[in-house]
């Protein structure tokens, strides 16, 4: 019975996996940088129905301005990484994603919020709802377990941090980037993970955007987005793969390999 509720859960994985190359997934959008107002600039995935009206003021928030030339701009010798702890040694390091993929936001008040986290714009306080994935908890921990844990996310740190410091209360993730530590490319803000300082032989990222890892997409686990399905069952459905994939050499070949019909 183990044998077959793995073969299903592989199955789903490379099912999604095709579907997201196709771009069926309608609810997974390219996280582009937003300049029209100051909400949209604060985190990559607010729906336009969250967006207060009127429009305010352009954001002053776009830490990184688009490359005049589109090229990917990279930074000779540097890691975004610190060096792996002795805690880490031999261990996968998986990127994961925060919005969309753990957590849905929004400025709109949800009267079931599991925080409401105050952020400062422009000299007025805001306030911005945050929805917890089901089952987020649980696969935070197991996946602390397993792997070098990194959040990554294209939202600026004045959001995203201090949710982070919310969802994670069991210190998992052992470093957080943000939105400063994405490449500008073609209209997106890209995780690349050749900077990150770790072998990609050894390096995963799941993320609910193809367009996040368009530089690596051997590399990717993808996610179904999320927003308010309290019935989802996403993230319980993928830790068997991580399971398997832990224990691995290659997560690419491994990947490949799960991919194939």
């Amino acid at each position: 019975n183990c044998v077959k509720t793995s073969t299903v859960l592989l199955s789903l994985l490379i099912l999604r996996n095709v579907i997201v190359s196709s771009g069926q997934v309608k609810k997974s959008s390219p996280k582009k940088p937003r300049s029209r107002n100051i909400f949209k600039a604060l985190f990559c995935c607010l729906r336009a129905q969250d967006v207060p009206q009127p429009p305010l003021p352009p954001a002053q928030d776009n830490l990184l301005p688009p490359e005049e030339n589109g090229t990917i701009a990279k930074i000779p010798g540097s890691s975004l990484l610190p060096e792996v702890t002795p805690e880490d040694q031999g261990k996968i390091c998986v990127v994961i994603d925060l919005d969309e993929t753990l957590v849905h936001s929004s400025f709109k008040p949800i009267s079931n919020a599991d925080f409401i986290v105050p952020v400062e714009i422009e000299g007025t306080t805001h306030q911005v709802y945050v929805l917890k994935r089901p089952h987020v908890d649980r696969f935070l921990q197991r996946m602390g377990e397993m792997f070098e844990c990194v959040l990554f996310t294209a939202s600026l740190a004045k959001y995203a941090d201090p949710v982070t410091d919310l969802l994670d209360q069991c210190g998992v993730f052992r470093t957080r980037l943000f939105r400063e530590s994405c490449i500008f490319h073609q209209g997106c803000y890209v995780k690349d993970l050749s900077r990150l300082g770790r072998q990609l032989s050894k390096t995963l990222i799941l993320d609910n955007s193809p367009a996040s890892y368009i530089f690596h997409p051997e590399n990717a686990v993808p996610v179904v987005s999320w927003f308010d399905d309290l019935e989802d069952t996403e993230l319980l459905n993928l830790l068997p793969v991580f399971e398997e994939l832990s224990a691995v050499d290659d997560v690419c070949a491994k990947l490949r390999q799960l991919r194939e019909p």
